[in-house]
């Protein structure tokens, strides 16, 4: 067989190769000289692509992963997008938009039509280009675990705005440039982008419900996803805009369909930063022709210009933004680097504007809308940018993850709070672990366990591997969203004492069981092992049946009873369910009475939560009327010897199991041993106090009149 070794090399296995070693070493090359990963691959495929030693050239394959790259970045950033920040912040996300929009447009326009004496077509073409900008530093801030830091909210919302009005403006000008510009032009682009919006907001949604419940592959769910990616794409470019606007648009159609610790995610951010995005930012590098540095003076110009403009008048607006909104240096920072990067609105601005022939000299050169020097300008132009973008990216990002983790640590954070999971049954492994991961703060302190108890009647060579698989299944699942959990098999006397066992060595504070969706759970679960359970444990049990995958809900309603924050577990399951608010960015109502959601609104949740009055749990049905197929439902209950406990807490399992079949739910059950810090800090609320002053005195008009 025979190989051609000839430069550019031709030959897809070894291409293929060549990228993937270049991918793995270049960060690590250049990190060693403080050069940031994305520059670090800009400038690889600078070296090996047709501009530098010609090893590789730039084909379709390139072109086709680069493209797959640049929607994953937009799509990324469309999916990691805090909605409910992103609506605190929505004005805020407005006010970059337009500044980050009209200050490039004006300077630009008027420095190369009254400067450089551009026609104003090609020079308001140019500023649009300036105006737009491409995430491509994104993947830095994800690295670092600050993608919900409202600096980015704010930059990204902006991206949106920016880049749609820069991209309508290229619309434009290619429409009055080719002569097409007219009112059918106008309604045509009006309503086919209107159509396209309508279709990716509200219909995808709709679809990928329907598909998540009806298949749980995970491999399924992924190529799903990059399906949808990608018609979103193809329907922006057929509404006549760019395919990143798709791309994005995609990303926040979905993004409350697939939790932040979901499998799913952690496949859709590993291959996109593993392959996809690396193989856009070499794509970009072999692009760039270096040697337009040291080609005519003119050109030479031009690049300098153009890259000056769009680095002061994004610094301009960045800054602009930090003043208005009083941010801190490094989210000013952070503002600039993320929007100063120029990559995919920019280059199609510039290939199109080239590639519009507006005429021919005498001499039978063609007359383009942009010049070779815009080309070349703006080829320069992406390179610093970038550049320049990636170091501020970094220097902010680490700034904020630092003073973001400062701050918690001044904040009263709980004590370790370790996890265990009941490994019993098969077909509740997976829903449980997904359920544990998504309640729990990964920058806190806890550890993750699975427990198979085997008690002595049942000691045998089948139930030892049953434990061992469940237990495999277990390290799966968990890994799979970066997880680690760690088995644990126990031989005990009955499966309660192993439990309780287990829960006092290891220092449990949340224990999690699952329910079999046909399992009774009258019968089963309030027999005698809860009872004894609850009887013989302190920690806070969750109790979960899963109907629906947890990424096709919609909507969580958590009933609380009163005088349940009194309860000394209280605020340990609490602060889970915000931080389950947060991962899936979905509505939480709380049913409570006055008192509780007058504490609750105090603690100031940074989720999407409503507060609903709800006094007696008597009146328990009523719910009902606020549950459809998509909602889930979480019951606060209290053992019999707790502040909160009501009888009427003993008629949950049978409206459970006669009226909300076709949910979700998980009934939990608070730490009664407490934490003596948050028992203290409860107590000291003024309306608390007031609580158990009347409680006190009730108590004592009881015995008053027994004497």
């Amino acid at each position: 067989m025979h190989i051609d070794f000839t430069l550019p090399f031709q030959n897809p296995v070894l291409v293929f190769s060549i990228i993937l070693f270049i991918i793995l070493f270049a960060p690590i090359l250049l990190s060693k000289l403080k050069i940031p990963a994305v520059i670090g691959l800009i400038v690889a495929g600078i070296i090996v692509g047709p501009n530098g030693f010609n090893i590789l050239m730039r084909n379709s394959s390139v072109e086709l992963f680069g493209t797959v790259g640049l929607l994953y970045i937009m799509f990324l950033a469309g999916l990691e997008i805090d909605l409910n920040e992103f609506k605190k912040n929505k004005y805020k996300s407005i006010t970059f938009g337009f500044l980050t929009f009209s200050i490039p447009m004006l300077i630009g326009t008027i420095v190369f039509y009254y400067f450089l004496n551009y026609s104003m077509v090609s020079s308001v073409l140019i500023a649009s280009m300036f105006a737009s900008h491409t995430l491509v530093t994104y993947p830095m801030v994800s690295k670092l675990g600050i993608s919900k830091n409202p600096a980015v909210n704010i930059t990204v919302g902006g991206t949106m705005i920016t880049d749609t009005a820069a991209l309508l403006v290229l619309a434009v000008i290619a429409g009055s440039a080719t002569g097409q510009l007219d009112n059918a032009f106008w309604i045509r682009l009006t309503v086919s982008v209107i159509v396209f919006a309508a279709i990716v907001i509200f219909l995808f949604p709709i679809v990928s419900r329907w598909f998540f419940k009806r298949n749980s592959d995970n491999i399924a769910q992924y190529i799903f996803v990059l399906a949808l990616v990608f018609l979103a794409s193809f329907l922006a470019m057929v509404a006549g805009i760019e395919a990143i606007i798709g791309a994005f648009l995609a990303g926040l159609a979905l993004n409350r369909l697939i939790p932040r610790t979901s499998p799913l995610m952690n496949r859709i951010e590993f291959v996109g930063n593993a392959l996809f995005i690396p193989f856009f930012l070499i794509g970009v590098g072999m692009l760039i022709d270096y040697r337009v540095l040291f080609g005519s003076y003119n050109a030479l110009l031009v690049a300098l210009i153009m890259t000056v403009i769009a680095t002061v008048a994004k610094y301009l607006a960045a800054v602009s933004t930090q003043k208005i909104f009083r941010l801190s240096k490094d989210q000013g920072l952070m503002i600039f680097g993320l929007s100063n990067s120029q990559a995919a609105a920019t280059l199609a601005a510039v290939l199109i504007g080239y590639n519009i022939i507006l005429g021919e000299t005498p001499d039978g050169e063609r007359i383009r809308l942009l010049s070779e020097d815009i080309l070349n300008g703006t080829i320069i132009m992406i390179l610093v940018t970038c550049t320049i973008a990636s170091f501020a990216t970094q220097k902010s990002g680490i700034g904020i993850a630092k003073a973001d983790l400062n701050s918690e640590m001044a904040a009263n954070q709980p004590v370790t709070q370790n996890t265990l999971i009941g490994l019993s049954n098969e077909a509740t492994v997976e829903s449980l672990v997904q359920l544990a991961v998504t309640m729990i703060d990964k920058k806190k302190n806890n550890e993750l366990f699975g427990l198979n108890v085997i008690t002595n009647e049942k000691e045998n060579a089948e139930t030892v591997n049953k434990a061992s698989k469940l237990s495999e299944l277990g390290q799966k699942f968990a890994s799979s969203v970066d997880f680690k959990l760690q088995p644990l098999v126990r031989y005990d006397m009955n499966i309660v004492s192993g439990m309780k066992n287990t829960i006092k060595e290891k220092s449990i504070k949340h224990f999690y069981i699952g329910l079999h969706e046909k399992t009774s759970l009258i019968d089963h679960f309030f027999g005698n092992l809860t009872k004894d359970l609850l009887a013989k444990s302190d920690c806070t049990l969750y109790i979960y049946k899963s109907k629906h995958p947890l990424s096709t809900i919609r909507k969580f309603v958590v009933v609380i009873p009163a005088n349940a924050e009194l309860e000394s577990g209280f605020s340990e399951w609490y602060s889970r369910v915000m931080q389950m608010a947060r991962n899936t960015g979905n509505m939480f109502e709380i049913f409570a009475p006055l008192q509780t959601n007058d504490y609750l609104r105090k603690l100031k949740p940074d989720a999407n939560v409503m507060f609903r009055n709800f006094e007696d749990f008597d009146d328990f049905l009523i719910i009902s009327r606020e549950i459809d197929e998509d909602t889930m439902l979480l019951v606060n209950l209290t053992r019999r010897d707790g502040v909160s406990y009501t009888p009427a807490m003993e008629r949950i399992p049978e409206y459970l199991q006669k009226y909300f079949r076709e949910n979700s739910f998980m009934l939990i059950y608070a730490n009664r041993s407490g934490n003596s810090e948050n028992e203290q800090n409860l107590y000291q609320d003024a309306s608390l106090q007031e609580n158990i002053i009347n409680l006190k005195e009730k108590a004592e008009t009881i015995f008053r009149r027994k004497d």
